[in-house]
């Protein structure tokens, strides 16, 4: 634990450095662009990107469901089988 005369010290020493880093940036105007500048023409179109994203992801997950519905279905077989094979091996043994 710090000293209580270093800890005051800092809760009063961040606080002004960061008012100071704050009054010596430069304000950024909102017409002003990060980086270089890319023609419109040359950018890759964000929406279709997406769209092509999300539709590779719903197959994906429609795979998903196909694959866990077919696993479903051949574990619900297996139990019936199963259950089945129990019935006719308890009335035989009566």
């Amino acid at each position: 634990m710090l000293p209580p005369c270093l800890l005051r010290r800092a809760i009063f020493t961040v606080p002004l450095v960061f008012v100071v880093v704050l009054l010596f940036m430069d304000p950024v105007r909102a017409d002003q662009e990060a980086g270089t500048a890319i023609p419109a023409e040359s950018r890759p179109c964000v929406d279709c990107h997406a769209f092509e994203f999300m539709q590779r992801a719903l197959q994906d997950l429609k795979k998903t469901a196909y694959n866990l519905d077919t696993r479903t279905e051949t574990l619900l077989l297996q139990v019936e089988k199963r259950n089945l094979c129990d019935c006719v091996a308890a009335n035989l043994l009566n």
